[in-house]
């Protein structure tokens, strides 16, 4: 089926819908995207007709040309989804991972067994809890509490916790201090993700700068000139091109604030 070939074509995908927590396969997976694609740029192409038929006709046989490119990247767009939102859990995780591992760190300095200690995170933590339910789950059906951490390890997204993780196997398979070992990756993953908050510090200042030019002043600017222009020299701005400037405005807009938001580090600091 075609749906078996394209999913042969996105060789991580199954990892990725694992992370995002999405149950279902990447046959199915890709057979639904190929549906919603569909909907999807029918849906975009024909706002497009309503708003040309008015304007510029002769724009509309422009649209049907565009049909096919807007399916591909809508397809592309919906494919690209679990890893989006794995890269999402990956900074909600983040922000819990320091005090989750203090919390899992006192309960085990207190004299707490690491099976109740890791329950009792499950129970404090919403976004990493749901990872320690999941060992306990699988040790209580009968797996070594290793081999359920190692398994699990494989579904974060996250580096940090994975290295957590690791640390609390590996101290389980050697017999070392879990405690110690713990104490010890927390303070590594709390200085990287301080170096962080200040490489994105020093990143945002500049994105500001460029926000204010590209989105606020310069169209404010723009449209003060063309106003001038049209007052001087007779020059004919529709109701079109301000709207336009508007909508090409916002976009702008909208892509600064994102990835802003997008470039900000999960810190627990």
């Amino acid at each position: 089926m075609l749906s078996d070939k394209i999913a042969k074509s996105f060789p991580h995908l199954k990892l990725h819908l694992a992370q995002a927590e999405i149950k279902t396969t990447p046959e199915k997976f890709v057979k639904q995207n190929l549906k919603l694609s569909f909907y999807l740029s029918f849906a975009l192409v024909f706002t497009g007709f309503l708003f040309l038929y008015k304007i510029k006709p002769e724009l509309i046989v422009l649209l049907i040309l565009l049909f096919p490119v807007v399916y591909f990247m809508s397809f592309i767009y919906l494919m690209n989804t679990p890893a989006a939102k794995a890269k999402k859990a990956v900074r909600e995780i983040d922000k819990e991972i320091v005090f989750a591992g203090r919390f899992l760190l006192v309960e085990l300095s207190a004299g707490v067994p690491l099976f109740n200690a890791m329950d009792n995170v499950s129970r404090s933590y919403p976004l990493i809890g749901r990872y320690f339910k999941e060992i306990i789950d699988r040790a209580e059906v009968g797996k070594p509490i290793d081999e359920a951490i190692t398994e699990v390890m494989e579904l974060t997204p996250s580096d940090n916790f994975r290295k957590l993780l690791w640390q609390i196997m590996n101290s389980l398979r050697t017999g070392a201090d879990v405690s110690a070992a713990l104490n010890s990756i927390l303070e590594q993953i709390a200085r990287e993700q301080l170096i962080k908050m200040k490489e994105y510090g020093k990143k945002l200042n500049p994105m500001v700068m460029f926000y204010l030019m590209i989105a606020v002043i310069v169209p404010s600017l723009g449209v003060t000139m063309l106003s001038l222009l049209s007052s001087f020299i007779g020059l004919s701005i529709g109701f079109g091109t301000l709207l336009g400037i508007a909508i090409g405005t916002s976009l702008v807009q909208i892509i600064f604030l994102v990835s802003i938001k997008q470039s900000r580090p999960g810190v627990s600091i």
